[in-house]
Order: structure tokens, then sequence, then C-alpha cells
């Protein structure tokens, strides 16, 4: 399993009435949004049915149809276990192209709702900001600083929805999980650019010393700025 990664929190316990079918979907979030990367390893079942308040033969069930679509693969053995096999597609002129004529009317709503919540969130934070959770905030900073262009994307993901998370929240985590996800395709369609790489730490760094200084105002503005940024490069590619 990826070190460091908390799933616990995208992970909770399912509605018994559609336990499979939301299984198979915070399963699918899990790795869309790739906070296991491909070739890395889910928890123990044990573990996993603990977290999502399911038998093991419900988790069994759900993972054995992604197995099937291919987004994972289940290994026996000592150093067995279910590991991620699903990647991102390449970006394409194609995939933008359908992306846009399928999404791209609801790309300003998707938009309007991450600003929202992720705004929100940072604010909040700002105003209750104890030690621990400063920690934990530089460290997904570093990591996403750090990024190269192809693990970027998965590190802004977890860098932003540490933000969420440190909340406290889990409604709010779930709002911004459920923004990043209505993003992520058109995301992941285009490419990774350096110099928008350059240009975000800078922006990842204001929100950052904004919350850690408890400026609840300025968190807000620093997140609107850095997606105002995102929203233009999503319209310039989708356009």
């Amino acid at each position: 399993m990826t070190a460091g990664v908390d799933l616990s929190a995208v992970l909770r316990p399912v509605r018994q009435g559609n336990a499979f079918e939301e299984t198979v979907e915070r399963l699918l979030t899990v790795i869309k949004l790739g906070m296991i990367p491909a070739g890395d390893r889910f928890p123990a079942e044990r573990e996993l049915a603990a977290q999502l308040g399911i038998s093991r033969d419900t988790l069994r069930e759900a993972l054995a149809e992604l197995q099937k679509a291919g987004y994972v693969s289940s290994r026996r053995g000592r150093l067995g276990g279910t590991f991620v096999t699903w990647t991102p597609p390449a970006p394409g002129r194609e995939q933008v192209q359908r992306l846009a004529r399928e999404d791209g009317e609801k790309l300003a709503d998707a938009l309007t709702f991450r600003l929202a919540v992720e705004a929100g969130a940072a604010e909040i934070l700002a105003q209750a900001l104890g030690g621990e959770q400063r920690a934990t905030l530089l460290a997904r900073l570093g990591d996403v600083s750090a990024a190269g262009p192809q693990d970027y994307r998965r590190m802004d993901t977890l860098f932003h929805l540490a933000i969420a998370e440190l909340t406290g929240s889990a409604l709010l985590l779930d709002a911004c999980t459920d923004a990043r996800m209505r993003l992520n395709g058109l995301l992941n369609a285009i490419p990774v650019l350096q110099r928008n790489i350059d240009n975000t730490a800078g922006q990842h760094a204001a929100i950052v010393t904004a919350i850690l200084a408890g400026d609840a105002q300025q968190a807000r503005a620093a997140v609107a700025e850095h997606l105002a940024g995102t929203g233009a490069l999503l319209r310039g590619f989708l356009s």
C-alpha cells in the first residue's frame, strides 16, 4: 500500500442497501484519483472490509468485478494482495475532443462547485489548525512540490483532498472528492505542462502559508486564484 496515504476518510462505511454498488464506487474513486497508483496494493481484505462496514464476501465480489474490468489484479502468497493495474489514458487530441463534446457544457458548473467547496475547506482549516495537521499539510505540500509531470496529477489530488480531510468534516471531504472526480477525466485528458507545474507550486505554497498563518480570507483567495488558473487551462484545451 502507498505509504503515508490515509484511505479511511474516503473508504468509510457504505449503506447496506447498496453495499456492493457503493463499494465498487468507493474503490474506483480511490483508483481513479490516484490515491493508490498503478502497481501499489490495497490494504488487506480484513482492513478494507472493516473500513467499508461490509462482509469480506461483498468486498471480494466487488474486487472480482474490478479485476474483470481491468482495474486491479490479485496475487496470492505472503507478498500477495490486490494491486491496482489501471492507469489514466494518455492525453490525446481525440480524447480531448470527445470530452469537449460530452463534458464541455458541464465544465463551468464543475469548476464553480470545486471553487465553493475547496475555498471553503481552506477557510475553515485556517481557523482551526493543530500541530499534527500542520505537519500533514506541509508533507502534502512537499510531495506535490517535488512531483514531476508523470506523478503530478496524483500528488496534486492528495494535496487538495488533504485540506478538506484536515478540517475533520466527512461531508466536506465527500464534496471535495466529488468535485475532483467531476473534473478528473478532463484533467487527465490534457497534458501536464512543466510551466504550469512551476506556476502552481507558488500558488500551492500561498495556500499553505495563508492556512498556517490563520488567515482565513487569504486562504480562500489563494484557492480561488489557483483554481482560476486550472479553469483557464481546461477551457483552453477543450475549446
